[in-house]
This record gives structure tokens, C-alpha cells and sequence, in this order.
């Protein structure tokens, strides 16, 4: 055998050798538990997946048709947004949040069931039933930057005409003439009920434990809500308050509680999703829930939501054709909310 066959004899055997251990049972044991391990993450997220979406109930099937509509016109309508991308992030992360969330809540509802109530399980269980709240404000927030997502222009010159052709005025321009300290102050403190009617209400149905109830009118509200941000995205309209800047004569003056909604416009007014009028329609949808499930309140909250209508008007964040489709919206919101709770399911809670 001369040098060139030995060292072609000797590559050979080299190859053998590394097919051999190629194939050795403990390297193809190691291939095999990596890909079981590949596979195991992949059906444990799936598992994991079909277990939140389980947990979901009424509420969080509206909630995440709402931000899988708004993420789908934001990939459509791109090109007239500055930061797309930033805000279809914004929508994952709300929509994972929501699920993980209500994942927890049932992972520690289970334990729970065995170990007893726990601070941590009530931690989970509170959020989980008023993250709602949270997240009307985060879409409404956003709406800031989805107004001209589909219509470039506004649209206030049609609720302008609609007014003048319905009162024969200018309504906030012409109850600007009354405008008085304690006129604004009432006004503003009407104005800010608003902010109650749904805490009040979810408070009572929350503490008495009553959680189909709980639900169901945390569903009129989101249901309303929803139809009013669609709206807003198509039929961009930016209030009397910036259509008519620099017309008024000055600031309403008031007290307390003109001076605390003026905080609140200056932190979270949204330049846009005027019409309809989400104030309106959440107030007429929790007024809606009270007479299904407290009919004593509905008549207390009753004169409240007419005086906070009457308001969007007058502290100039509305026109009155904002109200009329906000009391539409809101109605609706009762309406096929109720019908949605009709669903099987629609209370998650309870079903585990």
C-alpha cells in the first residue's frame, strides 16, 4: 500500500468514525431532546394560548375584536400614520396583557380552591375585574392618533349646521351668555359625574358579588364605547373647543370643581372623538345598567347624566348632535350587550 492509499484509507476510517458517532445512541438521544424540547415549548405556548383564550369571557371577546379591527386598519391605513409600527406594538401588548391576565386570574382562582384566599389571589382577582376601567382609557387615549387615520379632514362644519338648523343657534356659543362662577361650577361638577356613574355602579354589583351582573354592564360600556372609537375613526370631528378657539370671550371660572376638571382636559384631552359623545354613552349605558340591576340607582343617577348632558355643552367640549350619538351609542351598547351576555360562556368566571 503505498502513501497516497494510506492516507485515503485513513480519511475513510476518520469518516466512519465520525459517522459512528454521529449516530451514537447518546448524540441521536440529545438530537431527539432537543426537538422534543422545541416541540414542548411550542405546544406548551399553545396550550398556554387556548387556556387564556378559555378564560376570556363577554367582555374580552369585544375588547379583542375591537383591537384586532383598529390593528387591521393601522396596517391598512399605514401610510397616513407617523408611527404605525408603535402603535400596532401598543395593541399587541394590550391584547397580551388581557390574556395573560386572565389566565392568572383563573391559574390562581385553582389554587386558591385548595389553599384558601390568599393576598396574592385577591390581588389577581380585583384587577382582573376592574382592568376595564383602564382600558376605556387607553383606547380612548389613542384615538388621538388614529382621528385621521381614514378621513383626513374634520367634519365639525355638518354637526355646526345640524345645531344651528335644530336650536336655530350656536348652542355653546350661545350659552356662553349665561356664564356665571357658580353656573360654571354646578356645570363642571355635573360635567364630572361622569367619572362615577360606572364606579358606583360596578362598586355595588362587585361588592355584592354579583358577577353575571358585573359583567354584563361592563359589556354595555365597552359595547357603547366601541361604536362611538369606530365612529371617531371615520367621521374625525374635533369639538367646539377647538373649532371656535378664540371666539370666546374667556375661561369659565368656577371653584373646586371647575379647577379639577381643568386638570383633568389638561392631562387627557383628546384634540378629536368628539362625536359621538363618549360621555354621553358611557353615563346612558351604566344609567341603562342601573335600571337592569339596580333600579333604585337608575333614579338617582337619572337627573345626574341629563345635568352632565346639558354640560358637554355648555364647558364647550361638545356639540348637541354629540349627545344625540352618544344616547344612540349608548343604548346600543345596552342593547347588544345584553344580547351578548345571553352567550354562553359570556361570564368566565364562573364557568371556572
Amino acid at each position: 500500500m503505498n502513501e497516497g492509499q494510506k492516507q485515503d484509507y485513513r480519511g475513510n476510517e476518520a469518516a466512519l468514525d465520525w459517522r459512528a458517532e454521529a449516530h451514537a445512541p447518546g448524540c441521536e438521544g440529545r438530537a431527539a431532546r432537543s426537538q422534543a424540547e422545541k416541540e414542548g415549548i411550542a405546544a406548551r405556548f399553545i396550550r398556554e394560548a387556548a387556556a387564556a383564550w378559555g378564560a376570556c369571557g363577554a367582555f374580552e371577546w369585544v375588547a379583542l375584536a375591537y383591537l384586532a379591527a383598529s390593528s387591521a386598519l393601522i396596517a391598512i391605513f399605514a401610510e397616513n400614520l407617523a408611527h404605525p409600527l408603535r402603535l400596532f406594538s401598543v395593541q399587541t401588548l394590550v391584547t397580551a396583557a388581557i390574556l395573560v391576565l386572565c389566565r392568572i386570574d383563573v391559574r390562581v382562582a385553582e389554587h386558591a380552591k385548595w389553599r384558601g384566599e390568599t393576598a396574592a389571589s385577591g390581588f389577581w382577582h380585583f384587577w382582573r375585574h376592574w382592568y376595564p376601567h383602564l382600558l376605556f382609557l387607553i383606547c380612548f387615549e389613542e384615538l388621538r392618533k388614529l382621528v385621521h387615520l381614514v378621513t383626513p379632514g374634520w367634519q365639525d362644519a355638518k354637526l355646526v349646521a345640524f345645531d344651528q338648523w335644530l336650536t336655530g343657534v350656536n348652542p355653546s356659543l350661545w350659552l356662553e351668555s349665561f356664564a356665571c362662577p357658580a353656573l360654571n361650577e354646578f356645570m363642571q361638577f355635573a360635567y364630572f359625574t361622569y367619572f362615577l356613574f360606572l364606579l358606583i355602579l360596578g362598586g355595588i354589583l362587585y361588592y355584592r358579588r354579583e358577577r353575571q351582573s358585573y359583567w354584563s354592564v361592563m359589556t354595555y360600556s365597552l359595547v357603547g364605547y366601541v361604536f362611538g372609537y369606530v365612529i371617531s375613526i371615520f367621521f374625525p370631528v374635533q369639538s367646539p373647543w377647538f373649532m371656535f378657539a378664540g371666539v370666546w370671550h374667556g375661561n369659565l371660572r368656577g371653584g373646586a370643581f371647575t379647577a379639577l376638571v381643568d386638570l383633568i382636559e389638561k392631562c387627557g384631552r383628546v384634540h378629536g372623538a368628539a362625536f359621538p359623545s363618549q360621555h354621553v354613552a358611557g353615563a346612558v349605558a351604566a344609567l341603562w345598567g342601573a335600571w337592569r340591576h339596580r333600579r333604585w340607582l337608575f333614579w338617582i343617577f337619572l337627573p345626574f347624566v341629563l345635568c352632565m348632558c346639558v354640560s358637554t355643552v355648555y364647558v364647550r367640549n361638545h356639540y348637541v348632535a354629540d349627545v344625540f350619538g352618544g344616547m344612540v351609542t349608548g343604548t346600543l351598547g345596552y342593547v347588544i350587550g345584553n344580547w351578548i351576555m345571553k352567550t354562553r360562556g359570556a361570564v368566565a368566571t364562573e364557568a371556572h
